[in-house]
């Protein structure tokens, strides 16, 4: 029995949809026939196309709340309607917190977790009158999980955007459902800037269970499942996409005699 997803008639949107993992998002969302709005401040470099359809481009600066309320009610006016919103849209340099002053800090929260909450916000005002509801979907990451020294601030933020989707999913019920794909490393087109070359990208791709760093075609399958009605009862869940996390460094640190097991001869 085949697990058929089809979004056909829905409209998805996918902040930071132009490259990266959000493009893998988008395009996972045109391959399953929904209609895909991406919204970002600059334009993709090549169109984001999958299955002979385009996802539509919008210019929006995510952190400036009236242009982003503005932006989802010209959606709504546009298509009567709005199915999915995911929150994909963040990032940041690799910054040690004593190496910048509290305002860069700050830049970095803002990106990631105030302005998906920007976003959910104005979605929520669209779905929630509609007999179907919505289903909002976070980005998440592993770094929100565990220890994150150089992305501090970004692992902060990504930790409270995993706790307000719980909230959101709480609040918004039976409406809205909201739920966070928490990921671990991803093989994008900038790989190279936080692994180096494809030795680089390999040899830390060894130190995931799975043997590999994940492709964003997977997070985007991942994505369309829990906006499809197969995941109707999944809401305030976080869904580990990270390949089985992370080795526990004191595996390989351990040195352990371990007994060999006796022959059958010494058994007897």
């Amino acid at each position: 029995m085949s697990l058929t997803l089809d979004l056909s008639g829905r409209l998805a949107v996918v902040t930071g949809g132009t490259r990266g993992v959000g493009a893998g998002i988008a395009r996972a969302f045109l391959r399953a026939g929904a209609d895909v709005a991406i919204c970002a401040r600059r334009p993709p470099d090549a169109p984001v196309a999958a299955a002979g359809r385009t996802a539509r481009f919008h210019p929006v600066d995510l952190r400036d709340p009236p242009a982003v309320r503005d932006f989802f009610g010209r959606l709504a006016a546009a298509h009567g309607r709005l199915d999915c919103l995911v929150n994909n849209a963040g990032g940041t340099p690799h910054r040690l917190l004593a190496d910048a002053g509290p305002d860069r800090h700050a830049r970095v929260l803002d990106l990631n977790l105030t302005a998906p909450l920007t976003a959910s916000l104005a979605a929520y005002e669209v779905m929630r009158g509609r007999p179907a509801g919505g289903c909002i979907l976070m980005i998440g990451s592993v770094s929100g999980t565990r220890p994150s020294p150089g992305t501090a601030a970004y692992g902060a933020a990504k930790a409270g955007l995993d706790n307000l989707a719980r909230s959101m999913a709480v609040e918004w019920a039976p409406e809205v459902r909201v739920n966070t794909v928490v990921l671990g490393m991803v093989h994008t087109e900038r790989a190279a800037l936080h692994y180096g070359d494809e030795a680089g990208v390999a040899a830390v791709g060894a130190t995931v269970p799975l043997g590999r760093l994940a492709a964003p075609a997977e997070v985007g399958d991942a994505c369309v499942f829990l906006a499809s009605d197969r995941a109707a009862y999944l809401t305030g869940a976080s869904l580990l996409v990270h390949g089985g996390g992370e080795r526990p460094a004191f595996l390989a640190a351990a040195t352990v005699n371990r007994p060999t097991a006796p022959s059958a001869a010494k058994e007897k």
